[in-house]
C-alpha cells in the first residue's frame, strides 16, 4: 500500500445527534494478482479488505455506510480505466476476528469487498485476433496455387516474415505480468507453426514434382499405400498404364524376316552367293539401328513413367497435407473458442 496522498481536510461534520463525522479523504495504492490466461477475454476478481489491527470492536465498529447496490452505481459513474476495464459487480461481507488475551474474547471488525472487473476485447480482437485469422487464411488458401507454374515457397515465405513482423508489433500491446500464459500466446505459436509446416510442405512437394527423372522408380509399398489406397482417399486414383504397340497397316510382314527366311531355306551354294549380297547387308544394319532406336523410346518411355508416378505421388500428398491442415486448423481454433467462451460464462 503506498503513501496516502490526499490534501487534508481540517474539519469534522457534527450533527445534531451527536455523531461526529470525519470527512478526511484517504487515497489507497493497491495491487490485484490478474489472471490472464484468458486474455484479452478474461474477467478480474480483485479483494480489499478494511480493518483495524489495533483497536477491538469495543473501540471502533467497521460498518457500511450506504447499500452496496449504491457503491456499485457510484462507483461506475466514478470509474476511470481509460476504457480498457468495465466493473461489473461489487460484493461485500463482514467477518468478526477474535483473538484470546487472558482468556477473554477480543474481535476485530473487518470489511471485505469483492471488485469484478471485466476486459473490454474489442481492441485485441481487431488488433490481434482478426490480422492473424487473415494470414492463416491466405496461407490456407495458398494450397490451391499450382506447385509447377507457380512458385508457393516464396509466397509461404513472404506470409512467415509478415507474420513475424506483425508479433513484433503487437508484443506491446500483450500483458508481460500475471502467473500463466495467455491463450493468445498460444494461439500465435500454432498459427505460426502452422505456417512453418506449410512451407515444409511445400518444399517437399516441389522437389516431387519439380526433378522426379533423378529419383528410382516407386517402390511398391510406396505404390499401393500412396497411389493405391490414399490416392482413392483423396480423390486422385491412379490412372490405369496401357502399354500401346504401333504397328504398319501395309507391311503385315518383316521384310528382314522374310529375307533371312528364304536365305536359311535356300540351297548351300546359292546361300553363300546371297549372303554377301549388298542388300541384305543394309537391312540387318537397319535393323540393328531399329532396335537401338527401339531400347532408346523404352528407356524415355520408362522413365516418364517414373516421373509421371512421382508427381502424382506429389499431387496425392500435397491434397492429403492440405486435408490434415485443414483439419488441424479446425480443431485448434474450436479448441482455443470453446476455452475462451467456457471463461466468459
Amino acid at each position: 500500500m503506498d503513501e496516502n496522498r490526499a490534501p487534508i481536510v481540517p474539519y469534522v461534520y457534527i450533527k445534531h445527534t451527536g455523531i461526529v463525522r470525519d470527512a478526511n479523504p484517504v487515497r489507497v495504492v493497491s495491487s490485484c494478482n490478474l489472471e490472464i490466461y484468458t486474455f484479452p477475454f478474461d474477467v478480474q476478481n480483485c479483494t480489499f479488505t478494511f480493518r483495524s489491527y489495533i483497536h477491538h470492536v469495543s473501540d471502533i465498529r467497521i460498518i457500511l455506510g450506504k447499500k452496496v447496490e449504491d457503491i456499485l452505481k457510484r462507483s461506475i459513474s466514478v470509474l476511470s480505466t481509460e476504457g480498457e476495464w468495465e466493473l461489473m459487480d461489487i460484493k461485500s461481507s463482514k467477518f468478526k476476528l477474535s483473538t484470546f488475551n487472558q482468556g477473554e474474547s477480543n474481535p476485530y471488525d473487518e470489511l471485505c469487498f469483492y471488485i469484478v472487473l471485466r476486459r473490454r476485447a474489442t481492441l485485441y480482437v481487431v488488433n490481434l485476433l482478426i490480422p492473424s485469422c487473415f494470414l492463416i487464411t491466405v496461407d490456407l488458401f495458398s494450397f490451391l496455387l499450382p506447385p509447377q507454374n507457380v512458385d508457393r515457397s516464396s509466397f509461404k515465405m513472404t506470409l512467415i516474415l509478415g507474420y513475424s513482423v506483425f508479433l513484433l508489433i503487437v508484443n506491446d500491446l500483450l500483458p508481460v505480468t500475471g502467473s500463466t500464459i495467455p491463450l493468445i500466446n498460444v494461439f500465435f505459436a500454432i498459427c505460426l507453426a502452422l505456417m512453418v509446416a506449410s512451407l515444409l510442405e511445400t518444399i517437399l512437394i516441389t522437389n516431387l514434382l519439380v526433378a522426379p527423372c533423378n529419383f528410382h522408380p516407386v517402390p511398391g509399398w510406396v505404390r499401393v499405400l500412396v497411389l493405391r489406397f490414399m490416392g482413392t482417399l483423396v480423390w486422385l486414383p491412379q490412372k490405369s498404364r496401357e502399354d500401346k504397340i504401333i504397328l504398319n497397316p501395309v507391311a503385315r510382314v518383316c521384310p528382314l524376316v522374310t529375307v533371312e527366311r528364304q536365305v536359311q531355306t535356300g540351297e548351300p551354294g546359292k546361300m553363300w552367293a546371297e549372303a554377301d549380297d549388298p542388300a541384305l547387308m543394309e537391312l540387318r544394319n537397319l535393323g540393328n539401328e531399329l532396335q537401338s532406336i527401339r531400347l532408346q523410346v523404352a528407356q524415355h518411355v520408362d522413365g516418364n513413367q517414373i516421373s509421371q508416378d512421382w508427381m502424382q505421388v506429389g499431387y496425392i500428398l500435397d491434397r492429403l497435407l492440405f486435408g490434415i491442415y485443414c483439419i488441424f486448423i479446425t480443431f485448434s481454433f474450436i479448441v482455443i473458442l470453446s476455452v475462451w467462451s467456457n471463461y466468459l460464462k
